[in-house]
């Protein structure tokens, strides 16, 4: 009789550790007793949608500062800030000329997107291969791709610009020459974006003896990001000839489309100027139609809001 009452007591503490047991993580375990627990779904999100960027508040894709393409062959763009600038030359700046004045404030009312570089052989090149451009210009052997475009007349440039507007479907164009002394003082009112005086680390001209055109962006950018606004190639802005600023615009975006427009401005200085031609207010003209083969006409182009 005790043995029948041992084996009962037994049986009983094997059902109530069976209990106890935790359940098996396992589904179905079949050497667990305890039912498994009910796995639900969790719920399934959506794929991410693509999306359009938004337009900034500068009137394009980015915020002044930032740079964008609209297309692999474009040019990269930086956007400046709206603003306004005295442009010109003190009569104290040495090396000044009196076509650098009188000084004038001027109003750049909307933000700008300007080339961050001058326009490279291969953005020039594309335009060739599309049938926009009409003149390969030669590279003078010192070779092609990311260096600046070279050789180019001003009629040269407008070819490049129209083929550009339809191949980004926005409209590009060369910027003002007040556009241009804008965008290379970037908020500075010395010579040189760079201060008082320039050096052969920040640009390429005469004093650094190198004696051809440097590959774009070679050099430090200015405060608001773009390179080469001194040295490298002379470039091509939109005025006509204008002796000097008196009765000029003080809208930087209205170009003078009057008086001699056989003869356009340039900008910037090139890799064979004295660095007195590198400066900011510095200008100089050249027919529209010279392309001279003195490998130092190149340009910049600039892009309105839209």
């Amino acid at each position: 009789m005790r043995w029948i009452l041992l084996a009962v007591m037994a049986l009983l503490c094997a059902q109530l550790a069976a209990l106890a047991q935790p359940a098996s993580p396992i589904p179905n375990d079949p050497f667990q007793s305890a039912p498994a627990p009910v796995v639900r779904p969790l719920p399934v999100a959506p794929p991410p949608q693509p999306s359009r960027p938004a337009t900034a508040s500068s009137g394009f894709p980015v915020a002044v500062g930032q740079s964008f393409r609209d297309c692999a062959d474009c040019p990269e763009m930086v956007v400046i800030p709206a603003g306004r600038f005295v442009m010109g030359s003190p009569a104290d700046e040495p090396g000044r000329f009196p076509s650098e004045g009188p000084q004038r404030e001027v109003v750049v009312s909307r933000a700008l997107a300007v080339g961050k570089f001058e326009v490279t052989f291969a953005e020039w090149d594309a335009c060739v291969s599309a049938g926009g451009c009409s003149h390969r210009p030669s590279d003078q052997g010192w070779g092609r791709g990311r260096q600046p475009v070279m050789n180019v007349t001003w009629n040269d440039a407008q070819q490049y610009v129209r083929w550009l507007s339809g191949r980004a479907g926005r409209r590009y164009r060369l910027l003002t020459e007040a556009e241009w002394e804008y965008a290379a003082r970037a908020g500075t009112t010395t010579p040189y974006s760079f201060g008082a005086t320039i050096s052969p680390s920040q640009a390429n001209f005469y004093n650094s003896r190198l004696n051809r055109t440097q590959g774009v962006g070679s050099y430090p950018a200015n405060g608001w990001g773009l390179h080469d606004m001194h040295g490298n190639v002379w470039e091509w802005v939109q005025d006509c000839l204008r002796d000097d600023y008196a009765g000029a615009p003080t809208e930087a975006s209205q170009a003078v489309e009057t008086g001699d427009c056989s003869a356009r401005m340039v900008r910037g200085g090139a890799w064979q100027n004295q660095s007195q031609d590198l400066r900011s207010a510095f200008r100089r003209r050249f027919s529209s139609g010279d392309r001279g083969n003195y490998a130092i006409f190149g340009l910049r182009v600039a892009r309105t809001p839209g």
